[in-house]
């Protein structure tokens, strides 16, 4: 018995229904099933209940336009992820402009032409496929990550940090946008890959990884215990060192001294400096900058 493969789903939102009827016969055409949207609030409807995997948004409507339309898909988690492409006939570039900050990963131009609207449709399901799938190996690994816009609002996160730091109570609005205003400051000073940031919001304990752009616009971040036990166990695990070594390279990629690491670990520097020369021995290095660069390139990649 052969199984049904299920065709990728398709939201079309325009309020034309001339140009529905065209871009449903195109997309039916091409082996995708259509939804069909006249205005922005059905649109918001019918994708609760029936995620969509791309949205055809038209710009303009009556009542509420594609851009709001699409701010307020993207600020539900379980729509942030769906592409959505615009369809306008503004030649302006401020509405290209409106619509990409607004979320959309794209626009066509009214008239469509059909064979390049799939093009790109099929393009940007490969892309959310891809990214999905990423997102899916974090989960399993059980990762706090998260990633969010140059404002810092989320765009999507794995289920641990929405544990650590979403929730689904009524604070939820108030406390993504207290972490949206304390990540674009910190945007905005061009963190590095690897640096690290105290998080000081509820909870108090954590701290904040930036792992780049994993796309343009896009910047990536990791939550972390402030006692680093997390971090320590990933490089115990990737680098097979024990833990005590791993504890001290943790460190030793932060930059404190053998000294200050004694302290920290309730050790003298000597065995310190024991403890450093075996992680030298197991990761082919020679020196601490040359094993932090390691543990870093580790952390910001695992």
């Amino acid at each position: 018995m052969t199984v049904a493969t299920r065709k990728d789903l398709i939201l079309v939102v325009d309020d034309s229904p001339d140009s529905l009827g065209m871009i449903h016969h195109a997309l039916d055409q091409a082996g995708l099933t259509a939804l069909i949207a006249l205005e922005g609030t059905q649109a918001l409807d019918i994708a609760e209940k029936m995620v969509p995997d791309l949205i055809l948004m038209d710009a303009v409507m009556p009542h509420m336009d594609g851009f709001e339309t699409c701010r307020r898909l993207k600020s539900r988690p379980d729509l942030a992820a769906v592409p959505v492409i615009f369809m306008t006939g503004l030649c302006d570039a401020e509405d290209v402009i409106r619509g990409l900050e607004a979320g959309g990963v794209d626009y066509v131009t009214k008239p469509v032409r059909t064979d390049e609207l799939i093009a790109r449709i099929r393009v940007h399901l490969n892309n959310a496929r891809l990214t999905q799938s990423a997102h899916t190996a974090l989960d399993r690994l059980g990762q706090a990550s998260f990633s969010t816009d140059d404002q810092g609002h989320w765009r999507w996160a794995t289920p641990q940090a929405e544990q650590w730091l979403g929730g689904d109570d009524e604070r939820r609005p108030e406390r993504l946008d207290n972490l949206a205003d304390y990540i674009q400051r910190w945007l905005k000073r061009q963190p590095q890959p690897g640096d690290q940031l105290a998080l000081n919001l509820p909870p108090s304990e954590l701290r904040l990884r930036y792992l780049g752009e994993s796309t343009p616009g896009e910047h990536l971040f990791r939550l972390l215990h402030r006692d680093g036990d997390d971090e320590s166990r990933l490089l115990q695990t990737q680098l097979r060192l024990t833990r005590r070594e791993a504890q001290v390279l943790l460190w030793i990629a932060q930059g404190k001294t053998n000294r200050e690491i004694g302290q920290i670990l309730d050790l003298s520097p000597r065995t310190v400096n024991k403890h450093l020369e075996q992680v030298f021995r197991k990761l082919g290095v020679e020196n601490r900058t040359a094993a932090a660069a390691m543990a870093l390139q580790c952390l910001t990649t695992a």
